[in-house]
């Protein structure tokens, strides 16, 4: 139970504004509003704060990016106090269900990433029980893997307000297993698959992302229709496949543009929306990286 100091904070029913309880502040980018199906990103040039202890339901990770110069960093964690000159790269994992704070000295930018625990049972349900596992604390470690996917993530959403569901999902579950080997009280045996998924399996996964090319698709929806944890399905899909699931909607995306770019009943803009781009700048981009022209020049050839 939280300590009765502690702002008790569901950032999954508050979404920003919890936020803003912690940080007295809004993000400069975040999924808050639409939320990654059990996934939170925020982005912040944070002033120099000091936050209340807050107990929250959902595991995070701090992930420090740009520093103008030496940031004397202070984090309280379940009691334990830590200290430390923050680097670019550093991160900070803080457990669910446990009270925490933090006060630091000067500006900094940061990629603040929230798990429900539900996120981490689905990476890892068919290799042991997810009761078992517990994520441990940890203070100012780097780790370049997990700052590349906090970049990755920044990058996508600066592109695409709403972001892809299926790429923060994908990138969620690869992030879940990775903290659960790396940083948990019992590591994960993961089999290693040699062969694809079972054709059957795959046409229907196929089918259904075909049925619904216009919608926001997730990863964990499509593991579900093959009773699949999503690490698992991903690995498969890809060996059967040659992409992976983001990869494959993608181009099934683009292929139906261009069979009705070609039939030149609709707008681009409409065609946009029909085959599941958030807009028509969002087609253009990946139309125009898969087949080197824009949907418009390969209209008019």
């Amino acid at each position: 139970m939280p300590k009765p100091k502690s702002l008790s904070i569901d950032f999954s029913k508050e979404k920003e504004a919890g936020y803003r309880r912690v940080y007295s502040r809004s993000p400069l980018l975040t999924n808050l509003p639409t939320l990654w199906n059990g996934f939170y990103f925020a982005y912040d040039c944070q002033p120099a704060h000091a936050t209340p202890e807050i107990f929250a339901p959902q595991h995070g990770v701090a992930i420090f990016t740009q520093i103008p110069r030496i940031i004397n960093y202070e984090q309280s964690i379940d009691g334990r106090f830590y200290r430390k000159q923050i680097l670019p790269g550093d991160i900070v994992i803080t457990p669910a269900n446990i009270s925490t704070r933090a006060q630091w000295d000067t500006a900094f930018n940061i990629i603040l990433l929230g798990f429900e625990q539900v996120v981490f049972r689905r990476a890892i349900y068919e290799s042991l029980d997810p009761d078992q596992v517990e994520l441990v604390p940890h203070f100012a470690i780097s780790d370049p893997l997990v700052y590349q996917i906090g970049l990755a993530l920044k990058a996508m959403l600066e592109k695409d307000g709403a972001g892809s569901r299926l790429y923060a999902e994908t990138m969620a579950n690869a992030l879940a297993v990775h903290l659960l080997q790396n940083y948990s009280t019992q590591k994960p045996t993961l089999r290693d698959y040699q062969d694809g998924l079972p054709r059957y399996k795959l046409q229907i996964v196929i089918d259904y992302i075909h049925t619904h090319l216009n919608e926001d698709i997730g990863l964990a929806e499509l593991a579900a229709l093959v009773q699949m944890s999503p690490r698992y399905f991903l690995k498969l899909f890809k060996t059967s496949t040659g992409f992976t699931p983001h990869q494959f909607v993608i181009h099934t995306r683009i292929a139906r543009a261009k069979e009705l770019l070609l039939l030149r009943q609709t707008s681009i803009a409409e065609i946009a929306q029909k085959v599941g781009f958030a807009n028509q700048s969002h087609l253009n981009m990946h139309f125009k990286r898969l087949l080197g022209v824009t949907p418009k020049q390969f209209q008019n050839k």
